[in-house]
């Protein structure tokens, strides 16, 4: 889970599922182990020097994705309404702490970025390894797509008469 489009989708779409299925919704965050060395705020005599820990950043991205699923709740309605939504975050590969996590799961739901095509075989995939090597059902949600602008070129053409 993060702030992409596509993980928004993923979890709209996990929660409208177990809503409609009654079932408990876990919520995962992976996130890379950080390079630890210390930041520097502010300078001269008012200069400190922080770290966060693991547990600081842990901490931060689960408040930020319980934010992000009290949004999404309300926004379904009573459908959802006491669905049991617990939230984790985690360090690691993407892939490897989800297929880690999917070992518990009757599902596992992950949003699509889209890239797509030549940039993921190069790149790897999150959901392309998760539907390949998962022990559960796997369902790639994709965004919903972005309306395109009334006065762009592609919708003008659109409108233009064609002479029979």
């Amino acid at each position: 889970m993060d702030e992409s489009a596509g993980s928004r989708a993923a979890l709209e779409f996990a929660i409208a599922d177990a809503g409609r299925r009654n079932a408990r919704v876990r919520v995962v965050s992976v996130f890379p182990l950080p390079e630890y060395g210390p930041t520097v705020y502010g300078s001269g005599a008012y200069r400190m020097e922080t770290t966060p820990t693991l547990e600081q950043l842990t901490t931060g991205i689960e408040q930020s994705v319980q934010c992000m699923v009290r949004e999404v709740v309300a926004e379904q309605g009573s459908a959802v309404a006491g669905l049991p939504v617990d939230v984790q975050a985690l360090p690691g590969a993407p892939a490897k702490v989800l297929l880690e996590q999917a070992r518990r799961a009757d599902l596992l739901v992950v949003g699509h970025r889209g890239r797509g095509g030549f940039a993921s075989a190069i790149l790897g995939s999150v959901g392309l390894q998760c539907v390949l090597h998962a022990p559960c059902p796997v369902t790639v949600v994709r965004p919903a797509p972005q309306p395109v602008p009334e006065e762009s070129p592609a919708v003008a053409a659109a409108v233009v008469p064609v002479p029979l």
